[in-house]
């Protein structure tokens, strides 16, 4: 019996660590990107129970593909613990060109409102991003809402709608559909108390999972790196990217955006599933250009979502930053032709679907 369950372990281990190599929109292969810290857990039992189970030709190939599978996962994982090195240097340079940020999924179904409520007025963000919410939560969260004089939403009862906030003066801010007419993003161009202009983008695009493979999600997160290339400004990228940070679509995100992550070196900062805590996945992220310090990350506790809340404290100080922080790593041909094929293939998932939304990016 004992043996069975090594086999199965490690079957499911390398089967997943084999089909996460593989290029393709295919939800049941774009999904074995999230649970790598999972199957690395995987392996190392099945690895720990063959040696003084198994002999023989059957111990060295459970060992030697299990050791294949700790050392690569391993390797995924790595820049998102203590042990790597930063790229986002803490410091407060000044304090009047820092903000603090907010964003939260609060899972559409969670009628437990107060909680949310309470965390927010505990936060005191000065920018919120709320996602998952229909009428009932815009409702519901309106002495929130009338407290921020700049607010745009878009409530939607298919788990896309959103809420958008900020104390902070706006020059511009617009809820665009990038690529479908069923999942809204936020971009705005936003000052801080001192002056100092930066861009804001806030996503939520679509999962993997059964009948939703991910070119429009990919589309998605591709056009958002486009921008940041584009812009002059600082730009700051918020949300519910339904993609895990070591993925190659984010990886590519943040080769062309020019961003950096403020995870990198200091831990994964895991956010779903909520209520399992050895198993969450870096859904929810924070990127940033490297116009920017970080003051503060942190992951909030659970308020009824399937999320944790994420809250972080940054500034802007373009000079100072540039010697502190890292370079960001410079994309490559392969990067750039990602980009392209990828908001190529969203769109045409989308006219298929007949959910086009026809829209052109936002002007950077």
């Amino acid at each position: 019996m004992l043996r069975i369950v090594i086999f199965a372990l490690a079957a499911l281990a390398a089967t997943g660590t084999v089909l996460s190599l593989l290029t393709s929109y295919r939800w049941y292969i774009r999904m074995w990107d999230f649970p790598r810290l999972g199957l690395m857990v995987i392996a190392l039992i099945a690895l720990v129970l063959a040696i003084p189970t198994l002999s023989g030709w059957a111990r060295a190939m459970v060992v030697a593909a299990m050791l294949l599978v700790v050392g690569w996962q391993g390797f995924r994982i790595y820049p998102y613990t203590p042990l790597a090195k930063t790229e986002v240097a803490q410091a407060v340079i000044n304090k009047e060109n820092c903000l603090s940020a907010f964003s939260f999924n609060v899972l559409q179904t969670n009628r437990n409102y107060q909680r949310t409520i309470d965390l927010i007025d505990r936060e005191d963000p000065d920018i919120v991003l709320l996602l998952e919410t229909d009428e009932q939560w815009e409702a519901a969260l309106k002495p929130v809402i009338d407290r921020y004089p700049h607010r745009l939403s878009a409530p939607l009862p298919n788990l896309y709608g959103l809420i958008f906030l900020t104390r902070l003066p706006v020059e511009d801010a617009e809820i665009t559909w990038l690529i479908d007419t069923e999942t809204p993003s936020i971009f705005a161009t936003i000052s801080t108390g001192a002056g100092a202009k930066f861009r804001y983008i806030g996503l939520h695009p679509r999962p993997p999972q059964p009948g939703e493979n991910t070119e429009k999600r990919d589309a998605e997160i591709a056009i958002a790196a486009r921008h940041a290339k584009l812009t002059d400004l600082p730009v700051l990228a918020m949300g519910d990217f339904n993609d895990v940070a070591w993925s190659r679509t984010s990886q590519m995100f943040k080769r062309i955006g020019g961003y950096l992550d403020p995870r990198v070196g200091r831990g994964l900062y895991a956010t779903f599933p909520a209520n399992l805590p050895g198993l969450r996945w870096p859904l929810d992220h924070l990127f940033m250009s490297p116009d920017f310090t970080l003051v503060q990350m942190k992951v909030l506790e659970n308020v009824g979502s399937d999320h944790l809340p994420v809250a972080a404290t940054v500034c802007i100080a373009p000079r100072a930053a540039k010697v502190l922080n890292e370079e960001p790593e410079a994309p490559d041909a392969a990067d750039r032709k990602d980009m392209i094929l990828s908001i190529r293939d969203g769109k045409k998932a989308a006219i298929e679907e007949g959910t086009a939304s026809g829209e052109k990016a936002p002007k950077p």
